[in-house]
This record gives C-alpha cells, structure tokens and sequence, in this order.
C-alpha cells in the first residue's frame, strides 16, 4: 500500500466513524438520537485511534492537511509529497461523508432542521463571528499539531495502541477547545463533506454555508505553521 492510498483509506475510515457518530446522535430518529457532546467527543477519538493505527506504518497517519503541513515545515517530509497527501486526505474525507450519507440518508430526510444536515457533513459555529470562529480554530489546531509533534515513539511497540495518545489528545481537545466552532482541526476534514453535502441528494438540505467555509481551513493551516515554529523554538 502506498501512502497515497493509505491516507486515502485512513481518512476514509475516520470521516465514517467521525461524521457517523454525530449523525448518529443528531438526526431524527435514530437510536443515538440526542446521545450528546461526551458520545461525539468519544467517537471522533476513536475515529482517530482506529484510523492512526490503520495507517502509521505506512503514510506515518497523517490524515490531516494540518499535520501534513506541520511535518513539512519542520523537514520531516519532503514538499514535493505534500500534494500527494493533501489530495488523499480530501478524496478521502469525501469518500467518508459519501458513506455516511448513504447510511443515514433516510434519517436525513426525517430531520427538517437544514442546519442540523449540514452538522453531519461540516462544523459551523456557536456564534457567528468568522475572525474570532479563525482565531479558536487556529489556537485548537496548533495545541492538537504541537501535542502530535511532541509525541514521542515508543521504545517497545504496543501495537495498536500506539495509535493511543492522538486519539485521547482529540478528545481532551474536543472537550476543552470544541464549544466554540465544533473543532474542525482538520482542513480536510471540513472541506471535504462540504463539497459532499452541497453535490448529494438530500431533502430540504439548504446551503453548504460556504461563506464560513474558509474558517476551518485557514484556521487549522495557520495553527499548523505556528505550531511548527513554536516546537522549533520549544527545541532551540
């Protein structure tokens, strides 16, 4: 497997357990319906560990534009793969928000809030307010991209729970930093069910909300360089 398609496949994986625990809690008439922020903060985390230890050995578990650029920036990986991992980590996230839809397409068209469709594909903020809504997302994306940098690699494997540690740091970041803007951290992540959800059938679905769709992708970049230079400095 080459890490093209290993992103392509771990983003895949993580955008169909990411986005399908919160269709799951938010859509009507679901069995998790109302289960809460605790079951999307946990399931997004797990979405992370199932999908980094998928994929580690082989494209290092990027998964995210954000983590992508951080690495880059810091020489631990060439910019000419930096393309080759954007592209798969957005195939990817749209392939994912694909599977969601269909598996939860009837519950879609059950649920008659628009905004409340769209929270399956994309986050959106508590408050409308797109410098401070960049502001939060920029600060969450470089505490997740400087936790991941100062990770460090086991002397002795544990196997898959190696993949541990940047889930458990998904979910203290979800629970801490994700009122604000839903916790996006993730370009891909973001961008990628937007596209889905504005191209897919879905009844009385509204718009894709494009004039935030800036917020968490320029965020979670400009997090990412100034997560690079602090653990530079941190090094120094």
């Amino acid at each position: 497997m080459t890490p093209f398609v290993a992103e392509l496949v771990g983003t895949t994986m993580l955008l169909i357990l990411g986005n399908g625990v919160v269709a799951n809690v938010i859509l009507d008439k679901t069995k998790g319906n109302n289960g809460g922020l605790m079951a999307i903060t946990i399931g997004w985390a797990m979405a992370v560990f199932v999908s980094v230890y998928m994929t580690a050995s082989i494209s290092g578990a990027h998964l995210n534009p954000a983590v992508t650029l951080a690495l880059a920036l810091q020489g631990q990986l060439a910019w000419n793969l930096v393309p080759v991992y954007f592209s798969a980590q957005l195939i990817g996230a749209m392939l994912g928000a694909g599977i969601v839809w269909f598996t939860y397409r009837r519950h879609l068209d059950a649920t008659s809030d628009a905004a409340t469709c769209l929270a399956v594909f994309s986050t959106s903020p508590a408050i409308r307010n797109h410098v401070e809504n960049f502001l939060t997302e920029t600060i969450a994306t470089m505490v997740f991209v400087v936790g991941i940098l100062f990770i460090s690699a086991p002397q002795h494997s544990l196997g898959a729970l190696n993949a541990l540690p940047v889930a458990l740091l998904v979910l203290a970041i979800g629970l801490s930093l994700g009122g604000p803007t839903g916790y996006a951290i993730n370009p891909a992540r973001d961008l990628g069910p937007r596209i889905m959800h504005a191209l897919l059938p879905i009844k009385d679905k509204g718009d894709s909300d494009w004039g935030y769709a800036w917020v968490p992708v320029a965020g979670p970049l400009c997090g990412a360089a100034l997560a690079a230079l602090l653990y530079s400095y941190c090094l120094s």
